[in-house]
């Protein structure tokens, strides 16, 4: 019976506590919050984009809203030597997001227009939730990547046509290639140089690096660019004077092989193989909100 009595007296002084516990565990789980970046290594002044998961372990359908002036979500980034790095824009306003209970949503956000992260170095990042419900912060694991730039293999800089939508006077094109661990890429990039903006730059995909990327540029100075993204397979892509991927398409090499010509009237075709897969891309706006995706391009060097 002294046993017992005990025991009793140990339940009935530890049960408490671990009630506070759980409930405190229980409230410190009630957002989970998960940021993931593809790969370590960017090129400057490209997209970064960022996945965010949210999940909803509050035991009931919850709104993410913004509430007396903070932000619903929002990102700390800082430099290789721990400075902040503000974000580009102040107002960083989000439509607010409903989240049923147990359901986990997820996004993707390109960081480039929102953060001055195009200077070389480590970032690090951690993506934040404000529940106002509670009144307090739900936090990611915090995470790394860096940005280089890559090696620059060909530049062309044209003029503005008469009556083209694009501001400023002169656009320079550039082709890039970076080497990954398993992988060579083709960038492109389009800027001002006079006034120091960059317009975009990312990734036409993989490239064999002893075959020369061909660059030709059109009457209305369009940007052609033809590569060779793997044996016997060619890419095609067509580039706008705001950086915009205005074509893509592939060539498969028969008995001839594939390669750019200019024509009588001064537009860039294909010559040669085979077409395989065309797709069209339409113009590609600025991202300023979480919601938005796929992802969009830098617009400005800020």
């Amino acid at each position: 019976m002294r046993q017992v009595a005990l025991v009793y007296r140990v339940i009935r002084h530890t049960l408490p506590f671990a009630c506070v516990f759980l409930i405190a565990v229980r409230g410190e789980a009630q957002i989970q919050v998960e940021l993931k970046f593809k790969r370590l290594q960017y090129i400057a002044y490209e997209p970064v984009v960022a996945t965010l998961a949210i999940t909803n372990l509050a035991g009931r359908d919850i709104e993410l809203h913004d509430a007396e002036g903070q932000s619903w979500f929002g990102f700390e980034v800082t430099g290789s030597e721990g400075q902040p790095v503000p974000p580009v824009a102040t107002d960083n306003t989000q439509p607010p997001l409903k989240i049923e209970t147990g359901q986990r949503v997820t996004q993707r956000i390109n960081l480039t227009p929102l953060y001055p992260v195009h200077d070389f170095g480590a970032y690090h990042v951690r993506a934040h939730i404000y529940f106002a419900d509670l009144g307090k912060f739900f936090y990611s694991a915090s995470r790394v990547f860096e940005v280089t730039d890559a090696r620059p293999i060909w530049q062309q800089t044209v003029g503005i046509p008469d009556g083209v939508a694009a501001p400023g006077d002169a656009r320079t094109y550039s082709l890039l290639t970076n080497r990954f661990p398993d992988h060579t890429s083709l960038y492109v990039r389009v800027q001002d140089r006079d006034k120091g903006i960059v317009y975009a730059t990312y990734s036409l995909g993989r490239t064999i690096t002893f075959e020369q990327p061909q660059a030709e540029v059109d009457r209305a100075n369009q940007l052609h660019v033809l590569h060779c993204a793997a044996p016997r397979a060619w890419s095609y892509s067509r580039v706008g004077l705001n950086g915009e991927l205005l074509g893509h398409s592939s060539f498969m090499e028969t008995k001839t092989r594939p390669r750019l010509i200019h024509g009588t009237n001064g537009e860039i075709a294909v010559r040669g193989g085979v077409i395989e897969a065309p797709v069209a891309q339409g113009a590609r706006d600025t991202a300023p909100k979480l919601s938005n995706r796929p992802p969009e391009l830098p617009k400005d060097d800020h």
